[in-house]
């Protein structure tokens, strides 16, 4: 019983919870057979796409803050890598660095004029998302004259970011995914660098007199959210051949949703990567599991909503029993 309640108090527990309720549904209702649904590439791969940029975004969420700009980064990346590299024919490294760059550029400015100023992250993140669809229309238009540049990709590039898994269906972004969820696992949960983003979110004038370096590292944060966007959106361009000025612009609010279903709250100060690499794929099989069932597509949306106050409810309530647990020891 008491390893029972320990495992209610982690974060990762209304994920899982919320995972298992989703999963119940559609076997219970949409009659979905489990061998064709949780193998099925669709999903997967969808989950990785948002996935990557949900585990970066969660750590800036941690800290108390969030960046909504990750809407615009996606297709900003994609585009860059396709002018670079498709319309200009430059090597394809040049591409991908140029990709990367304006992640970290664009994410620099946003943590710069978080710590500088004293405007919510959410209007700051906000005016770049705005910003950016304009540069990255603009842009396109001025040196390629299209909203939608080709890009044929090195060989080895094609086999780093944009291939299938041994010829099948699943795409090599997902091995990114786990890689990129490891790495931001042991970060956040196993050296003092995750130990000072918690004490950030929890309270920021503690954490700095405390000696926690917050503006250094929240403007990290930002340029890790930036710059996992524009990485996603490198690898679709690669992958599909081509970058269009409004691929992933929809993304923002699904990758939201996965962190909060992960356990993260808006507040800050808590939440765990492993509840939103769970929460990703909770996500990922609403969106796409619908398709295995008889369910109208149209009722997606409900689902989504239902689920998403259910988890919100349930990450309050295991927050306070975890909050609860900490007094009492």
């Amino acid at each position: 019983m008491d390893l029972f309640a320990n495992l209610l108090r982690r974060p990762a527990a209304a994920s899982i919870l919320s995972l298992l309720g989703v999963i119940v549904f559609y076997v219970v209702i949409g009659g979905v057979d489990l061998g064709k649904l949780l193998p099925a590439a669709s999903w997967v791969n969808y989950a990785a796409r948002i996935g990557i940029v949900a585990a970066a975004v969660a750590l800036l969420m941690i800290s108390g803050e969030i960046d909504i700009s990750i809407g615009a980064m996606i297709p900003a990346g994609a585009m860059t890598t396709a002018i670079i590299s498709g319309y200009y024919e430059l090597p394809m490294i040049f591409g991908i660095l140029g990709a990367l760059g304006i992640g970290v550029l664009v994410g620099l400015v946003n943590g710069i004029l978080a710590v500088r100023t004293a405007v919510p992250t959410l209007i700051i993140t906000l005016g770049t998302l705005v910003a950016m669809q304009g540069v990255v229309l603009a842009g396109s238009k001025l040196l390629t004259g299209a909203a939608s540049v080709p890009l044929t990709a090195a060989p080895w590039a094609k086999t780093v970011f944009g291939d299938f898994i041994f010829g099948g269906s699943h795409q090599v972004v997902i091995l990114w995914w786990v890689l990129i969820t490891v790495i931001f696992w042991f970060i956040v949960h196993q050296t003092k660098y995750g130990s000072w983003i918690f004490a950030i979110g929890g309270d920021k004038d503690s954490a700095r007199n405390a000696g926690i370096p917050v503006d250094r590292i929240t403007v990290l944060l930002f340029i890790g959210t930036a710059t996992a966007a524009s990485f996603v959106g490198m690898c679709h361009a690669i992958l599909f051949n081509s970058a269009q000025v409004s691929g992933g612009m929809n993304d923002i609010f699904n990758i939201i949703v996965s962190v909060v279903v992960g356990g993260v709250l808006l507040t800050g100060g808590y939440g765990s990567i492993a509840g939103v690499f769970v929460g990703t794929i909770t996500f990922a099989i609403v969106i796409k599991g619908i398709d295995f069932t008889s369910i109208d597509r149209n009722w997606a949306n409900l689902i989504i909503g239902i689920m998403l106050l259910a988890a919100v409810g349930m990450n309050e309530s295991f927050r306070k029993l975890a909050m609860r647990a900490a007094t009492k020891k």
